[in-house]
């Protein structure tokens, strides 16, 4: 598809950084957006946030001009961003608005911008181990660095931070020593081949995640339920936890913190979907709720719970972290309190659209097919949908 051409503006509108706008919607700032992309992107995939107020206008609107009916929900009297997927659409339209009068920037290369935002925050276990969790307001997504000792441990790599975790390790003194995976993710590219090839650490898949067709098990070591990996002075321990998929594996981190993957959000549980579609959903969530009730919930109370995704909704921590204690999430998470054939039909009907590209992604996590840089990062674009029953 070719790139539109727009007409000029007078105006010359300053970008707005997704770092700079995501520290507003932090603040608690009200923010204004205008989304100028179509319809049925905006409602897959948008910027949003309680003191956020968006408005979606596609900029194919604008190429005749601003008139009053075409911004009648777009205030004039407070600063607007404007938004679009790579940003030229945005810089157009911000400029059409300034010329009208209005106090307008544009989000610097778009949505696709606000995908390369990454941010982390540090927990420190009781042990001494340090645990950083990372985190992609985009889609959700979470991954996590284990550092104990000058040695790290990565979890759940997303392909598109490669450079960052390297680069993290080396301002925290430590050597990346393995790369793991909590299972064939769905929702986003891994970059466990890539950082465990760029590191020289160890790559580290669940056996049963193996089990399910991956096609380069000559370059990864597989671990099962019981084992252990000795991270610095710090131990991982793999506890098999199917149910969103065949393979899915929680690591205990000093037995005081778990990894537990998609099986268990914040404020959800995982969706039973991705691997056997509705066909095996029932199944899955069967095998969830075994996995829950004698896998995880039987955990000391105080065990910090680290999962992989968080939602729209999801609240963070004061530090801005998504972690909370089993303790906790047995209060306030009704779905762990139902019985078996309860939480079953609760799960089954209450399940987001798939994540975009789905099959796609599982295929390249899987090694049957290939994506460069690009074409990965644009295959995870939009939001994770990884849980039901929130």
């Amino acid at each position: 598809m070719s790139t539109p051409e727009f007409p000029e503006t007078e105006a010359d509108v300053e970008p707005t950084s997704a770092e700079s706008l995501k520290q507003r919607i932090d603040a608690g700032d009200h923010v204004t957006l205008l989304d100028t992309r179509a319809r049925s992107e905006f409602e897959a995939w948008h910027i949003g946030g309680d003191s956020v107020t968006t408005v979606n206008v596609p900029y194919f609107e604008f190429l005749d001009g601003v008139d009053d009916e075409l911004v009648a929900d777009v205030p004039a009297d407070e600063p607007v961003v404007v938004t679009c997927a790579k940003g030229r659409s945005s810089e157009f339209v911000a400029g059409l608005l300034a010329d009208a009068g209005y106090d307008t920037s544009h989000l610097a290369d778009g949505m696709r911008g606000w995908a390369r935002l990454y941010e982390h925050t540090d927990v420190e276990l009781p042990t001494g181990t340090l645990v950083r969790q990372y985190r992609r307001p985009s889609s959700g997504c979470l991954a996590y660095m284990i550092v104990s000792d000058g040695t790290a441990a990565v979890v759940d790599p997303l392909r598109a931070f490669l450079d960052r975790y390297e680069t993290d390790a080396a301002d925290l003194g430590a050597d990346i020593e393995y790369v793991l995976d909590t299972h064939i993710h769905a929702d986003h590219v891994s970059g466990l081949r890539e950082l465990a090839g760029a590191t020289g650490a160890t790559a580290v898949l669940p056996a049963a995640a193996a089990d399910r067709g991956v096609n380069y098990t000559e370059a990864v070591t597989t671990v099962r339920d019981g084992e252990t990996i000795a991270v610095g002075g710090a131990t991982l321990s793999v506890r098999a936890t199917p149910g969103h998929t065949s393979g899915m594996t929680a690591y205990r981190v000093d037995d005081e913190l778990a990894l537990t993957g998609d099986t268990l959000f914040i404020d959800s549980v995982a969706r039973p979907d991705l691997e056997e579609g509705d066909a095996g959903a029932r199944a899955a969530a069967e095998q969830l709720y075994e996995t829950l009730h004698e896998r995880l919930l039987t955990l000391p109370d105080d065990t910090l719970v680290a999962p992989a995704h968080f939602g729209e909704t999801t609240a963070s921590r004061p530090d801005g972290a998504y972690l909370a204690s089993l303790e906790a999430l047995h209060g306030e998470l009704d779905l762990l309190g139902l019985d078996r054939e309860t939480f079953v039909e609760r799960v089954l009907e209450d399940m987001p659209p798939r994540p975009a590209n789905y099959e796609d992604i599982i295929a390249t996590n899987l090694g049957r097919a290939s994506a460069d840089e690009d074409e990965a990062f644009t295959m995870e674009l939009g939001p994770n949908n990884c849980a039901a029953g929130e």
